[in-house]
């Protein structure tokens, strides 16, 4: 065999081999990877200021510190002091990492330096490229992070002196096992697609204002050449620590085996209107007026799973915990025993402050990690009104749904209706993800104010199709007869045609 097939065939072997990947020290990040990045290969963070670049980088080289490798972080903007502040408030120590800042904080230059170590507006680039190829050579680090370009761009005065930069310094650290990570802000007017090109793989981060509340921070992996990842935005914050980074939920990831069974509300009378109860693995929306019962309803199928020794997951959007123990205490309800044994693990969420993405990321862990086989969102419309500024929410819920079904849980969602009587609609048409719906509406009968239930829809099995009234006393959830009496309930209008014999007694005891 001659020289060059034996070379191409050796080359081919080696090209068939996939090398282990190296974490990018986010575990977030690495999930949408696949695993992490290829080593040995040049990428790019860009972003505004403020999106988080810094952060993130320097959580590729501490992790790479933390495995004994020599990393070095190369700073054209940013001080020693500066690098040290910023990773002091994160709990981080910066004595495994070489930093080379071309940026002296003093006047005093190096000997051999005086006309190299100036301001970067001051210094040609090539001696700055220079500079860097000489101390990377000197350290032979096996991660380098460049801090940042926008230096360097500006160094260069036109994009094919820049272009031609940024490829010297991709050709040099290709002779060598380093993974470098250039840091670029976006100063330039238009996307640098020649960057783009040059890199390995791009990772965009963003900082978006909203009208009310914190800001959001999202980030999206352009291209990763080689590597399959998770397309789309991913929510992430930046916390004491890091980048707390939430891949985006893909329920088709997440399949669990479970038994499909009732999961019983802890009333018999209403699991025999739905046909036996809500299965395990399906969803139940609660639609109705404000303050007809809905979260008391939800309340009960927690409550339920704690008595059976399971754990539930009680998210609230729209009350404190304060007044769901009230509202547990005048139905007579053992809440503060399944809180105290943590049977049930109540959530308050707040409006303002919360992402989807971490939102969801806060009910994977309850179902994954703390074990929840019953899930209450309280409500869809805090859930709507969290995130005002966020399109495609119902696609958001339906993986949400699509993730708990697969994981065997039962889901418990309150939808309230705008208006209490007559006529009314929702801020958001859901029903078509869920399994069963529950209506629950008011109507009046001889000057007093009452409720009604019924199930109007039920994917796995038959359920009752009457309208029943029901009340909320110290006794918990209680279902009366039928309503034959009545129609025009649901509309808001309900006439009398009967007796009043099925109607159930008002007592002093009543809640609500």
């Amino acid at each position: 065999m001659d020289q060059p097939t034996a070379q191409r065939s050796m080359d081919d072997e080696i090209d068939l081999d996939d090398p282990p990947r190296i974490s990018t020290g986010s575990s977030g990040l690495d999930d949408i990877l696949g695993g992490g990045l290829d080593a040995n290969r040049m990428y790019l963070y860009e972003g505004r200021p403020g999106s988080g670049k810094t952060t993130i980088a320097m959580q590729f080289l501490l992790e790479g510190a933390r495995l004994g490798e020599r990393v070095l972080y190369i700073t054209l903007s940013e001080t020693h002091r500066e690098l040290r502040l910023v990773a002091r408030r994160h709990g981080w120590s910066l004595d495994g990492v070489d930093v080379f800042e071309l940026v002296p904080p003093e006047t005093t230059l190096d000997p051999e330096r005086e006309l190299t170590v100036l301001h970067p507006a001051e210094m040609e680039l090539s001696e700055t490229t220079k500079l860097i190829f000489d101390f990377v050579a000197e350290t032979s680090p096996r991660r380098v992070v460049i801090d940042s370009l926008s230096e360097l761009r500006l160094l260069a005065q036109n994009p094919l002196r820049y272009r031609r930069q940024v490829l010297a310094l991709k050709h040099f650290f290709s002779q060598r096992e380093t993974t470098v990570i250039l840091l670029d802000d976006l100063s330039s007017q238009q996307t640098d697609l020649q960057l783009h090109s040059i890199s390995h793989g791009v990772v965009l981060l963003e900082q978006l204002a909203i009208d009310y509340g914190a800001e959001r921070r999202r980030l999206r992996v352009v291209k990763m050449r080689g590597i399959q990842f998770r397309g789309g935005h991913h929510d992430f914050t930046i916390e004491k620590g890091g980048l707390a980074i939430y891949p985006r939920l893909v329920a088709a990831e997440h399949h669990k085996a479970f038994v499909s069974e009732f999961a019983s509300s802890g009333n018999a009378e209403l699991d025999a209107m739905l046909g036996g109860g809500l299965e395990r693995g399906t969803n139940a929306l609660l639609i109705g007026a404000a303050g007809a019962g809905k979260s008391s309803l939800a309340l009960t199928y927690a409550i339920a799973a704690a008595q059976r020794g399971e754990h539930a997951a009680f998210f609230a959007f729209d009350e404190g915990r304060g007044t769901l123990e009230a509202r547990a205490r005048t139905l007579g309800l053992p809440l503060q025993e399944a809180l105290d044994t943590g049977r049930i693990m109540y959530q308050q969420i707040d409006p303002a402050e919360l992402s989807p993405g971490e939102f969801a990321a806060r009910v994977r862990r309850s179902v994954e990690v703390d074990g929840a086989r019953v899930v209450v969102i309280d409500s869809l419309n805090g859930y709507l009104n969290a995130m005002p500024d966020e399109r495609f929410l119902i696609l958001q819920m339906h993986e949400l749904l699509s993730y708990l079904g697969q994981q065997g849980a039962l889901t418990i969602l309150v939808l309230a209706q705008h208006g209490l009587v007559g006529p009314m609609d929702t801020p958001l048409d859901i029903s078509y993800l869920s399994d069963a719906v529950l209506m629950l509406r008011y109507f009046e009968f001889a000057g007093i104010v009452r409720r009604a239930v019924s199930v109007v829809k039920k994917r796995s099995g038959d359920h009752e199709h009457s309208i029943r009234e029901y009340k909320l006393s110290s006794h918990g959830v209680t279902l009366g007869p039928p309503l034959t009496g009545f129609s025009g309930i649901f509309a808001g209008t309900p006439h009398y045609v009967g007796d009043s014999k099925p109607l159930m007694p008002s007592g002093e005891h009543d809640a609500g």
